[in-house]
């Protein structure tokens, strides 16, 4: 987005959650290099952003902080417009560019997919690689209505496996309109992993309903079974995978080992994005300073529970 505000000679303001400012400094300096402004949220800058930081001055943020200070600074800036790179439809409908690519690449190799498997944090990268398949389970069409669904979410961020169907605020100051999702509660803060991407409080309504309607599954990965998994596919396959990427992975290597001997599946996953500019989370990893973090069913029920 930045990239593309600069061709336009458009002014892009970024505000990116506070702890993946601190723990991914070269994403931060890849907007700037670009031209961006880039602010760490929760910030001064906004008033929800000040009132946030007055009921926790060491909050490290979420992905719904940052949306409530992105949607404050566009309704109160003439000419200014906002976007969202997850969670709403139109989002994911765009992503889907991705599984069509892999509906024509799967026709190539003369396979079709038992298992379609991605990370999970909003739903747009689900969505992108599982919709096209998912049309023909629908519609129930021969050969290709066995394929499974895995949305593969953080245990510390678990709004598929463990949140709670009912409408909610897309972000934390509830600026957004009600949606229908599964959510931990918009006052949810996450536990500060190093998979940023995947720290957000909901899911999109389409995959929400999916879920709902059990035409999707999803499981939630430890950080460290994440990295773990993401070590193990870079030495086999030369490819260093984004934090995010990895949970898509480990839920790869789960569905391997279930198999029994002589059995075979065609899964196909996700590798939504490389973790060059993350190798400080993997030093984090390498060092043994990485630890799992859980959210207990009365944490849940406590955020869900605050207006």
């Amino acid at each position: 987005l930045a990239y593309a505000a600069s061709l336009f000679g458009l002014e892009a303001a970024v505000y990116q959650v506070k702890i993946s400012y601190e723990q991914k400094p070269y994403r931060r300096s890849i907007m700037q290099t670009f031209g961006a402004q880039v602010t760490p949220s929760p910030s001064m800058s906004t008033r929800a952003g000040k009132d946030i930081l007055t009921v926790n001055p060491n909050c490290q943020g979420s992905l719904g902080t940052a949306i409530s200070e992105a949607v404050e600074l566009a309704r109160t800036t003439p000419d200014c417009k906002y976007a969202l790179g997850s969670v709403l439809s139109h989002v994911t409908l765009h992503q889907t560019v991705i599984g069509l690519e892999a509906e024509k690449q799967m026709e190539m190799a003369g396979e079709y997919p038992d298992v379609v498997i991605a990370c999970f944090g909003g739903g747009s990268n689900f969505g992108g690689i599982s919709f096209p398949f998912m049309r023909h389970k629908i519609a129930a069409e021969p050969g290709k209505a066995h394929t499974r669904f895995v949305a593969a979410e953080p245990a510390s961020c678990p709004k598929l496996t463990k949140g709670k169907f009912r409408y909610d605020f897309g972000d934390e100051a509830g600026y957004t309109p009600l949606l229908p999702m599964f959510t931990l509660g918009h006052k949810f803060q996450p536990a500060n992993i190093h998979a940023g991407g995947l720290r957000y409080h909901g899911a999109g309504v389409i995959v929400s309903q999916l879920l709902k309607d059990g035409l999707m599954e999803a499981v939630d990965i430890d950080q460290i079974e994440s990295f773990d998994a993401g070590c193990l596919f870079a030495r086999a396959e030369g490819i260093i995978p984004a934090p995010e990427s990895c949970h898509a992975i480990a839920a790869t290597i789960r569905e391997v080992k279930k198999l029994k001997p002589g059995e075979e599946k065609v899964i196909l996953f996700n590798l939504s994005g490389h973790g060059l500019v993350d190798m400080a989370s993997y030093d984090k990893y390498l060092s043994g300073d990485l630890i799992n973090y859980t959210v207990t069913d009365d944490e849940i029920e406590a955020n869900l529970a605050k207006e």
